[in-house]
């Protein structure tokens, strides 16, 4: 199935930083038919280096859907059923404005002159977009990762307009080590002089730095294990300019991939970008200094579904327990599951098995209600 891109444009949206972007951009793709009452939405949210095609093959580059196992005709999220959608993030590097765009108020790109962003600033633009569309309410706004963060905020923020939320291997709030895995990334590119302070548009840029970064942080979407299972101490020859000067007898399979990773990173993504986003993960504190976790859930009334994976130590189960407990403490639907895995952190866009199976169970039970609300609405 070819999917394009569309794109919605805002006047302006406001920002937690006080600023106020102008000329807005928010791309999305959809697969399935809104139904005639548009009450069969879903809104699928992206993890920090994806963007909104999430299923089909891309009119734009040919690359199939980052979660295309999940998301099409009789799958988890099925699309003879319901409309799946996902937008790009604001700041990011896929269509939805970000420091890469054009500033309307100088012509030329933002760069270092983008805002600060939240994750409740992306979910701000996300609501913009399906009130665009017509959706009163979401059968689900579901995501893992950073996705699963903005599935959160979603809950919080507009708890009258998702009938359920699926969180996936996500946590309320980063720790000290997320943080400062983010921060090494970040350092690396800053450190590298394409950087330019931020306005490298038009030169090669900092992909030294990026592509470092890239790897550092492939490395903690893996588990032990998967890297044991893929990679072992194996080594292959190195290939002409793969290996730095003085490098004798080849390079270890696992840094082979990490390089390749990295420079296919550099190819599709934003230096920029990639600030803003983590820096915005970074910061994100659903409870807030001023509330409990289970306060801040209090006006929500939809249902819950967590998945956490057991090999995940990047965002380990003990963040979803904590968003559980919470709900629980609240007396809120919740479901929990961590799921066995060898996968790490990728687990949950590569194990479509069992996710697949509760997935659809709690979306058609949820769907169920739905429909329900609708018709006593109408009738």
């Amino acid at each position: 199935m070819i999917v394009h891109r569309k794109t919605v444009r805002f006047d302006e949206l406001k920002l937690d930083c006080g600023e106020t972007l102008r000329e807005v951009e928010c791309a999305y793709e959809a697969y399935g038919k809104l139904n005639e009452d548009r009450s069969n939405a879903i809104l699928v949210l992206h993890a920090f280096s994806g963007d909104a095609h999430a299923a089909g093959v891309s009119d734009i580059d040919g690359r199939p859907g980052w979660w295309e196992n999940m998301i099409g005709p009789g799958k988890a999220f099925d699309t003879d059923l319901y409309c799946v959608m996902c937008s790009n993030v604001l700041g990011g590097c896929g269509g939805t404005t970000g420091p890469s765009s054009t500033n309307p108020d100088t012509g030329e790109p933002y760069g270092s002159s983008f805002p600060e962003i939240t994750i409740a600033d992306m979910v701000r633009l996300q609501k913009k977009l399906t009130d665009a569309l017509g959706i009163r309410k979401l059968v689900s706004a579901v995501g893992g990762s950073m996705g699963g963060m903005q599935a959160l905020q979603w809950a919080v923020s507009y708890p009258e307009a998702c009938a359920s939320v699926m969180p996936i291997a996500t946590t309320a709030r980063h720790s000290a080590q997320q943080i400062a895995f983010n921060e090494v990334g970040r350092q690396a590119i800053v450190a590298d002089a394409g950087f330019q302070g931020g306005d490298y548009y038009g030169t090669d840029g900092p992909a030294r730095g990026l592509a470092v970064a890239r790897m550092v942080g492939h490395i903690t979407y893996m588990s032990d294990e998967s890297m044991r299972e893929k990679f072992g101490r194996r080594r292959r020859r190195s290939e002409a300019g793969e290996a730095p000067a003085g490098e004798t007898g080849g390079i270890f399979e696992v840094e082979s991939y990490l390089r390749y990773r990295g420079g296919q990173f550099v190819s599709r993504f934003d230096a920029n970008s990639y600030i803003a986003i983590t820096k915005a993960m970074d910061t994100f504190d659903l409870a807030g200094e001023h509330q409990t976790l289970g306060e801040v859930f209090d006006p929500c009334g939809g249902r819950f579904l967590v998945f956490s994976f057991t090999s995940d130590w990047l965002y380990p189960s003990y963040q979803s327990e904590v968003i559980v407990r919470a709900l629980r403490g609240r007396n809120k639907e919740v479901a929990y599951v961590e799921l066995p895995s060898n996968y790490g952190h990728d687990a949950f866009l590569v194990e479509a098995g069992e996710q697949t199976e509760l997935v659809r169970g709690f979306l058609a039970k949820t769907y169920e209600r739905v429909l329900e609300t609708t018709s006593s609405s109408i009738a």
